[in-house]
């Protein structure tokens, strides 16, 4: 396996921005190379251990799902791939840390709002249910359990934060609010279309799609477009269909195995309180994270 890629160091281009994982460099005025570098972030806070390989896969298995639900397949809507090789844009040098794990993309106006889609009641989800029955102010009926399959796919859009800050969620009257209701009912509409297309595909293949969160954003013309990435490990909660049980925790193909090992690590004799910086993730629980997200992609693409 090839050295796992932190930070990337491309110097041949603007850097526009750092994320929890990509690293977003101007191609000129109209393009972004995206690079998925192999860091891992849970309750958004970046890891200082990268996961070797994670940046790669995580880029297979978007552009499989882009060529699965986009213009190529379903249609279901617009996607910010531009076709083009993101190695051409790149000195030879640098290639290397761009080949495998990049994407060259339009550039686009981000929406300020992740589109979260939820068909099972888990994580926060079932945290929140047990203090109020409801999920992002969502009213569920009585009587769930966790990892229950929720008796309708429910919208819970989440404002972005910056970074290092914490997501947090609000209701679809607060997504009007900031992008107007043309634009937050389609982006609900199309959100729920893609889950339900992509929930259908991975359950035959073995894996139940929990929920996901999209990304959009509008091009010159005002285009609704998803971007970033969609339905990998790192933005969806994923579960082995042979062994979900309902009412435990099923094993995660995501990185909700670092999530329960954060869970219960003690910083100075005390639980980690989920801000930098992150404790020092043991080798065992980065080989153990790369293995499911490995299979992860193994199932999907089989």
């Amino acid at each position: 396996m090839t050295a796992a890629l932190h930070t990337s160091t491309l110097t041949s281009l603007l850097l526009l921005a750092r994320g929890k994982v990509r690293d977003n460099y101007a191609v000129g005025d109209d393009r972004i190379l995206m690079v998925a570098s192999d860091r891992l972030s849970a309750f958004d806070v970046i890891m200082g251990e990268p996961i070797p390989g994670k940046g790669a896969l995580l880029t297979k298995m978007a552009l499989f799902w882009f060529d699965k639900l986009g213009p190529n397949g379903l249609a279901i809507c617009p996607i910010h791939l531009t076709g083009e090789a993101p190695e051409s844009v790149v000195t030879p040098a640098e290639v290397p840390q761009v080949v495998g794990r990049s994407m060259l993309v339009k550039r686009l106006k981000p929406l300020p709002v992740e589109a979260v889609v939820r068909g099972y009641l888990a994580g926060s989800g079932w945290k929140e249910y047990q203090q109020s029955q409801s999920v992002c102010g969502v009213k569920l009926p009585a009587g769930l359990k966790n990892a229950s399959k929720l008796p309708m796919l429910i919208y819970t859009p989440a404002a972005k934060a910056a970074a290092g800050d914490h997501d947090e969620n609000i209701t679809f009257e607060q997504t009007v609010a900031v992008i107007g209701l043309d634009l937050a009912t389609r982006m609900r509409d199309i959100s729920i279309r893609l889950y339900q297309a992509a929930a259908e595909m991975a359950l035959k293949k073995g894996i139940i799609i929990a929920d996901t969160k999209f990304e959009f954003g509008l091009d010159a013309d005002g285009t609704l477009t998803l971007m970033d990435e969609v339905l990998t490990p790192d933005s969806s909660r994923f579960w082995p269909a042979e062994s979900y049980q309902e009412g435990i925790n099923p094993p995660s193909y995501d990185k909700q195995f670092v999530r329960d090992w954060l869970e219960q690590v003690q910083v100075d004799g005390k639980p980690w309180n989920k801000t930098p910086p992150a404790p020092r993730v043991p080798n065992e629980v980065i080989a153990k994270t790369a293995a499911k997200y490995q299979e992860a992609m193994a199932r999907l693409m089989a």
